[in-house]
Formats: structure tokens, sequence, C-alpha cells
């Protein structure tokens, strides 16, 4: 079983919460990157995240929580910034996030910091998220996308509040569709979808996506479950019935544990085996959302083990 190469943005969450009567904020370690790896590592893979923290104390938490999750932090780069927040706050337990810090503590990664001989040694690469919409961490992804050797996974993470205007979500989609082009896996949110494509129907967003050259595509559907486009077929699959008080991270969670399975198991060589895969990233998942959400909120075996047999 070989490594992951995680490479994104990572950031402190002020997560809304009510402490006796009285509206406060929840410090949580988080970006989508960041919980990808730490939950690729707490499910047992090996992973190395690539990416900047700030030179602050928020920083050296983020750094220590990465050390003491077993992340390998060798692609990690400190830069004399403020750590960017994201303050986050729920209808029911959906979040939504509005972003401060400039320039953002987490988009600094140039090309020149890419390790290209981690890249091209490692089983499978992930990026996405909100660091690609800037320089020069923009370049850096691209850099590592175009290295040889890795399965390549791709999650947009689409965050609406970074996008004012048409002319954002066009560049958005357009840059999206050059990793999806080239990718292994895409996973998006239904909403992702919609905001991307106008789509509310998974399975048209998917095959839109697989037909500009991914390899397979699963779309994340909330409590419904996740819709799977492969190369020799599709699928719906139900999420288990949970208990969901906090869904921050969860479709995090589940491009983790498809990373843990391709580490594993390698790219399934068809539906069959996307769908056992989907259906431990959904049980992952559904954890997740029981608990306060997060990095910290990422499961291990022995936790799935106990909440479902």
């Amino acid at each position: 079983m070989g490594y992951a190469m995680v490479m994104g943005e990572a950031l402190i969450d002020l997560l809304e919460a009510d402490l006796d009567g009285e509206q406060v904020y929840r410090q949580a370690i988080g970006g989508a990157p960041l919980n990808v790896a730490v939950g690729v590592a707490r499910l047992g893979g090996d992973v190395r995240y690539a990416g900047t923290l700030g030179r602050d104390v928020l920083g050296d938490r983020i750094a220590a929580f990465l050390r003491d999750t077993g992340v390998d932090d060798r692609g990690v780069r400190r830069v004399a910034v403020p750590t960017t927040l994201a303050v986050t706050t729920f209808e029911g337990a959906e979040p939504t996030f509005t972003f401060y810090g400039e320039p953002p503590s987490y988009a600094l990664l140039g090309a020149d910091d890419v390790d290209l001989a981690g890249v091209a040694g490692a089983a499978v690469l992930y990026t996405g998220s909100i660091c690609l919409l800037r320089e020069p961490f923009r370049a850096a992804a691209r850099t590592a996308w175009r290295t040889a050797g890795p399965l390549r996974v791709f999650d947009p993470n689409v965050r609406p509040t970074l996008l004012p205007d048409a002319t954002a979500v066009d560049g958005l989609r357009d840059l999206a569709e050059e990793f999806f082009a080239t990718a292994d896996l895409v996973k998006l949110s239904s909403a992702d979808a919609v905001v991307l494509y106008g789509e509310h129907d998974p399975a048209d967003a998917a095959a839109r996506i697989r037909a500009l050259g991914a390899g397979a595509v699963v779309v994340t559907c909330g409590s419904k479950g996740a819709y799977v486009d492969a190369a020799d077929g599709t699928a719906m699959i139900p999420a288990p019935v949970v208990d969901a008080i906090d869904a921050t991270g969860a479709g995090d969670s589940v491009m983790a544990a498809l990373v843990s399975r391709l580490l594993v198991g390698g790219r399934p060589e068809g539906l069959a085996v996307w769908t056992d895969y989907v259906r431990f990233a959904l049980s992952v998942a559904g954890l997740v959302c029981e608990r306060q959400g997060g990095a910290t909120a990422m499961p291990t075996p022995a936790d799935l083990q106990a909440r479902w047999g």
C-alpha cells in the first residue's frame, strides 16, 4: 500500500454554537484538504499533506494537530500571514462558510514548493477546493497534477460565498473542468452540481463530468446517499440512517474514505467495486455527521466497528 499526497487549504473554522443561551463560536481545525488528509490517516492510511500555514499561534495548533494525527507534514511551508478563519453558521446540520484573512494563509504554496518526486511516488494525488481560486496555489496544483504516477482525485468543494457573480462561477467551472478532464475520480456534492451546472439531477451532472474525461464520478446527496457514474454503469447508493447534528466535513470524509480504499485496493475495474467503496465512504460520513464537525470528527476503524459492526 502506497501513500496519498494531499494538497490544499488548512484553516480554522469558527463554528456557531449555543452556550447557556448565548451565541458563541467553537474553534475547530479544518479546511477540506486538511480534513481529507486527517481522515485518511485516521483510517490507517499513509498520507502526506502539502500546504501553507500561518506563522502564528493558530498555525502552530494546526501543525501540532497534523503531527499528532500521524499526517506527514514534510510538504508544509509556514508563511508570515495570519491564519485564515472560516466563520461557520448553520441551517439545521448544514454549514455555510464566510472566510476572513487576506491574503489567505492557505493559498501561498507555489509551483517551486511542490515535491515532484513525492508526487510521482504517491499512489494517489488529491487536490481541489477553495485554494484553487488563488495564485500561487493554483500553479502548484497544476504542476502536481501534470506529474505522472499517482491516481488523481479531485473535489471542487464549491463555496458560493467566494463566488460573487456569474463571471466568478464561470471561471470556477472552467477551472474545475480542467481538472475533471484528467481525473481518475471526481467527488462533488449535489449542491456543487447546482452551482456549477444548474443541475438538480446528480445523474446529469455526473454524466457531464464523465463526458469530459473523468474516470468515475461520485455525487454526494446528503441524507439520500451518493450517485456513482463509472465506465460500465451507474448506481444510487443509499446513506445509512443517522442522527445528524453537524455535517461539517462530511463530504471530506467521503473523499478520505475513497482515498483510503484506493490506497488499499487500487482503482476499481468496474461499478461493483466503486459501489463497495462508496458504501464504505457513506458509513464514514454518517458517523462524522453524528459528531461535532471538523477534522477532529474523522473516525478510526475502531469507531466504525463500534458504530456499524
